[in-house]
């Protein structure tokens, strides 16, 4: 199944948390001492905290994989679970991200990645609008971001999308990444298992 990025739906996004407001934090101040759960969204700091267990279990299996894939393949690199990134917009904290040797070696070491992850997953749980996670998938794309992978534990499904297309993958198939930390494959019940 192959879709474009232009036939995804064009809503606003509507946290499903609701947004704590602190006095005189700004996106600068957010992005030096990022708080623990919290994104930056429409100019609020929302917490995000709708990890499940089966969600839990997925995220930290995608995160081995890739990092245990990145150092065998030699790509190199670093893996992340929930590590704040700027988008052009907002600051979000995806699921899993991946992080080029290149990138890793100019930004590594800040609070914030001033960019969106090249390689990143968001694993829908429970209270998530599915619609509102494709609308974060053209966010991360256009900051930077090559490759979104959009994880439907239930529907036992894996959306990978890019600039061009949305791949899916369901029960039986092997998701397999498109643009970067190349030739990396997992079948989609090992994942979801």
């Amino acid at each position: 199944m192959v879709a474009t990025t232009s036939e995804l739906p064009k809503i606003d996004e509507t946290p499903a948390i609701a947004p704590i407001v602190r006095d005189n934090l700004t996106i600068e101040n957010f992005m030096a001492n990022p708080p623990d759960n919290m994104e930056w969204v429409d100019r609020q700091v929302v917490e995000k905290n709708d990890m499940t267990l089966k969600t839990g279990r997925i995220q930290s299996k995608l995160s081995r994989c890739w990092g245990n894939y990145k150092d065998s393949s030699g790509q190199g690199g670093e893996v992340y679970t929930e590590a704040p990134c700027r988008t052009n917009q907002q600051i979000r904290r995806p699921d899993v991200a991946y992080l080029t040797p290149e990138l890793a070696a100019q930004f590594g070491d800040v609070p914030t990645l001033p960019q969106s992850f090249p390689l990143l997953a968001e694993i829908v749980s429970p209270t998530d609008i599915a619609e509102n996670v494709f609308l974060k998938a053209q966010e991360y794309l256009a900051s930077s971001c090559q490759e979104v992978w959009i994880v439907l534990p239930d529907s036992h499904l894996v959306f990978v999308v890019n600039y061009n297309q949305i791949l899916g993958f369901r029960a039986g198939e092997t998701v397999r990444t498109q643009q970067i930390l190349a030739d990396f494959s997992i079948a989609v019940d090992e994942l979801l298992a």
